[in-house]
């Protein structure tokens, strides 16, 4: 090669190097600036919803470290999808960001068929907020008192149960646990909680697999017996409850949470700033001890400890999807 042959290619490495260089300060830069302009968080359910409530909090308080404004956006539909297919189809400039129930991430991509979207390749996780649980619950008018009652109860006796929406935690939860333990049950969906607790209340469905934070007044008032938690510890609003796990399916968990996410190619200064401040936001003790009484526990993760989280229960529903035949209408 020659003396010349051997500056133009270096003068080309040289190029690169710097063009990088410049690339990296830029990065560097926006996130010193940002942001600059209001922040949209969309929500993937109502407004008064727990994640809705929680991501409120922690906007306002993102707000106050970032002398800037988050707005919280509530877009409903399709099990989630609508939100999460507009973040991911936005600007990766940090200005819309999504905060959604994992069955969003974990469990759509298997349950609908034709989604324009892909969570794991679409979306980048910032941090996963806040986690839950779901509680087993039947009507005082059944006769059974515990986990190992009711399986037994429901092989011998056809039930129907009570969840809020094809793909809800609540309609995961069941069919995962009714794989483990062996019994029939055939599933009705509710529009969310609020009619199917007051239809289980009423006795006019006898079992459901609720969000905890709907039932702990009832279950205390005797209106409904609580059988178990889907969390792997029990509940601090209901330390006399155990968790499926302790009641005999050792393999059973099924914690509900609530991700924030970006769409992908966000610039990394700009993840890390938020993925930062989001952790602040939420470790401010007045806001965890807001949420607290709700049985709702503070995660703050970081990005990679979502990322690893989510991939993991993305495997776990597709096996519980495919081997109940759970599908969505």
């Amino acid at each position: 090669m020659t003396q010349l042959g051997m500056t133009a290619r270096e003068s080309v490495l040289m190029a690169i190097a710097a063009a990088g260089c410049v690339i990296a300060a830029a990065s560097a830069a926006s996130a010193q600036s940002y942001p600059q302009r209001p922040v949209k968080i969309i929500v993937d359910r109502p407004a008064g919803s727990p994640h809705d409530l929680i991501t409120r909090a922690m906007a306002d308080n993102l707000s106050a470290n970032l002398k800037q404004t988050f707005v919280v956006d509530n877009r409903t539909g399709a099990g989630g999808n609508l939100a999460a297919e507009f973040v991911a189809r936005s600007a990766p400039d940090g200005y819309t960001l999504l905060v959604a129930l994992d069955t969003t991430l974990t469990a759509n991509p298997t349950l609908y068929k034709h989604l324009s979207f892909d969570p794991q390749t679409d979306l980048r996780p910032l941090s996963i907020i806040a986690k839950s649980s779901t509680m087993l619950v039947v009507h005082p008018s059944i006769p059974v008192n515990s986990v190992a009652e009711l399986v037994a109860y429901a092989r011998k006796n056809p039930i129907t149960y009570a969840h809020g929406g094809n793909g809800s935690p609540g309609h995961l939860g069941m069919e995962y646990f009714r794989m483990q333990a062996g019994f029939p049950a055939t599933p009705v969906p509710y529009r969310g909680n609020a009619q199917l607790v007051t239809d289980l209340v009423a006795g006019q469905i006898k079992f459901g697999f609720v969000g905890a934070s709907f039932l702990y007044d009832h279950v205390r008032a005797g209106r409904l017996k609580a059988l178990a938690i889907s969390a792997v510890e029990r509940s601090p609003l209901a330390p006399d409850v155990p968790t499926i796990a302790e009641a005999g399916y050792p393999d059973f968990k099924a914690e509900v949470y609530y991700a924030m996410l970006a769409p992908t190619g966000i610039a990394d200064p700009v993840a890390a700033l938020l993925e930062r401040e989001v952790q602040k936001a939420l470790k401010s003790p007045d806001l965890q001890e807001r949420f607290r009484p709700q049985g709702t526990t503070i995660v703050a993760s970081t990005g990679a400890e979502a990322k690893a989280r989510i991939e993991a229960d993305t495997k776990l529903w597709a096996k519980v999807i495919k081997d109940t035949g759970m599908h969505v209408d």
